[in-house]
This record gives structure tokens, C-alpha cells and sequence, in this order.
């Protein structure tokens, strides 16, 4: 498979001093789905950020990071191009990132505002192939029955899938997903990660998803990489996580990846993916 996105020897050093990445290079094929791991504050938002060139890295630097080939940063410098390149990655972020007062099916259009001229995104005027195209999304994520509702109105799962259903609409080519159940409960945690599963398995959209439960990490996705202080220290197919390797990379800081998520139950006949049947069932008792 070719490479959708390459990163190569990203530093980043903020004001404070603080090293939050370092020479991170990374390789990630089109279609993968790969989680990033690792305990709070070890750099997964500050990396998704730098890859969707909402941040630049340090300058004077090697750095770069190229997205199926166009560049997103190069030097610690921003592309200057970088609309275009970032017209194809769509951010699900922890906080939803929808405007509130606005109907869901409007948060939805937004992902069709890069296509369109600039007059009528200021006017909020989408055509009905647009409309339709919104609607479907919605349909594709279980919440097409709530697309005239204020996004305020629905629940935090439900403002997630429509965060979902705005990068389907995009078009987007690669998915970064930034601790996208971080605030969610249990059962709506599940149908948010069948979701990016199901369109990556479907669409071949490229998701790259940040995550602090391994289990939930072993259970979506393929392939694993773990960044602890800034730095790659894992990557490798999820199934070669251990509770005897992750102490051995984190230390104690290793059972706040361990802690398996709440158990929550599938509503009746639903048919859970799991990619990773293999995986083991049970991390409570590998840990104990």
C-alpha cells in the first residue's frame, strides 16, 4: 500500500521549555486504521495538530510532514498552500467543535465549504444535492431523524457522530480523530469507534485516532503506535501490546493505559467489528 502520510524528524518545543515532540518520523499507509497511545500530556494532540497544519513545528529543523504526497509543513514552516491539503484531512476533536445555535444539518454543510465560493458559504446557501448529500451522512452515523435539532440539544455522543458525519461530507482522505471518547459514556464510546471503523473499512479512509485505553486501542485497531514524553516508543501491531511491555515503556504510568474501559452492552442483534479478534479479552486479568 502507498504511504498517505509521512512524517519525518518533528521537533517541537513550546514557550514554557517543555520538549513536547521528539524526532518523530512516522509512515502510515492509505487505509490503515492506527491508534496512538500513550498517558496524558506524552504529545498524541500536539502530533495530530502538527499533521493537520493547525501548528508548526520547531524551525530551523529537518522537519516534515506530507499528506499523499502534498506538504503540509516543511522546517517549521506552514505550507502555503495548506487549505488545499487540509481540504482532504477531516479533525474529529475531543470538544465536538460544532457551532450550537446552528441546526446539526448545518454543522454537517460545513464540510462541503471548502467546494464551494466564498459568497455562498457567507450566505449559508447549499444546494439540495448538498442538503441530500448532508442527509446521507447523517443517515450513514444513526442520526439523520435529529438533523433539524440545535447541535446544543443533543447528547455528547450524538454530537460526536455528527462531527463524523461533517469530515464524510468533506470528502476528507485521512481522519484524525483526537480523543474522540475521552467525554463520552461507555455505550456511545462504542458506536463512535464502529463508526470510524466502519468507515474506514468501507470508504478506505485513512483514520488515525488517539485513545488512552489499550483495550479499546487492541479492539479497532490494526496497528499501534505509543508516544511517551514526545517520543515514538512503540509501533507495531496492536496484538504485540503486553501488560509486561507497557510497564516496561511507561512504568507506572502504565495503569492508566491498562484500566480497561466501563463495559458496556450491545443493544440486542447488534453485530460489534472487531478487527482484532485475536487480541486478548480479558486486560484485568493479564494485569493482575
Amino acid at each position: 500500500m502507498s504511504s498517505v502520510l509521512r512524517i519525518h524528524q518533528l521537533n517541537k518545543h513550546f514557550a514554557n521549555g517543555r520538549h513536547a515532540l521528539r524526532d518523530v518520523s512516522l509512515s502510515v499507509s492509505r487505509g490503515e486504521m492506527v491508534a496512538l497511545i500513550g498517558a496524558s500530556g506524552c504529545g498524541k494532540s500536539t502530533l495530530l495538530r502538527h499533521v493537520a497544519g493547525l501548528v508548526a513545528a520547531d524551525g530551523a529543523t529537518d522537519s516534515l510532514i506530507e499528506i499523499d504526497g502534498c506538504c503540509v509543513q516543511k522546517g517549521g514552516r506552514i505550507h502555503r498552500d495548506i487549505r488545499k491539503v487540509r481540504s482532504q484531512v477531516g479533525f474529529v476533536f475531543q470538544q465536538f467543535n460544532l457551532v450550537a445555535r446552528l441546526p446539526v444539518l448545518v454543522n454537517v454543510l460545513v464540510g462541503s465549504l471548502h467546494r464551494m465560493p466564498w459568497w455562498r458559504s457567507w450566505l449559508r446557501m447549499f444546494t439540495a444535492q448538498e442538503r441530500a448529500l448532508a442527509l446521507e451522512a447523517l443517515g450513514r452515523v444513526g442520526i439523520a431523524d435529529c438533523h433539524a435539532q440545535r447541535a446544543s440539544t443533543l447528547s455528547g455522543g450524538q454530537q460526536q457522530r455528527a462531527a463524523i458525519a461533517r469530515t464524510l461530507v468533506q470528502g476528507a482522505k485521512v481522519v484524525l480523530a483526537d480523543e474522540p471518547i475521552a467525554s463520552l459514556d461507555p455505550e456511545s464510546s462504542r458506536k463512535v469507534m464502529e463508526i470510524l471503523a466502519r468507515i474506514n473499512r468501507e470508504d478506505g479512509c485513512t483514520v488515525i485516532v488517539s485513545l488512552h485505553q489499550v483495550d479499546i486501542a487492541m479492539k479497532y485497531c490494526p496497528r499501534v503506535v505509543a508516544l511517551n514524553q514526545g517520543q515514538v516508543v512503540f509501533d507495531g501491531p496492536s496484538s504485540a501490546l503486553t501488560p509486561a511491555l507497557l510497564r516496561d515503556l511507561y512504568g507506572v504510568q502504565a495503569e492508566e493505559l491498562l484500566r480497561p474501559a466501563a463495559p458496556a452492552a450491545a443493544p440486542e442483534g447488534a453485530n460489534v467489528h472487531v478487527l482484532n479478534p485475536a487480541a486478548p479479552v480479558s486486560w484485568a486479568a493479564q494485569a493482575a
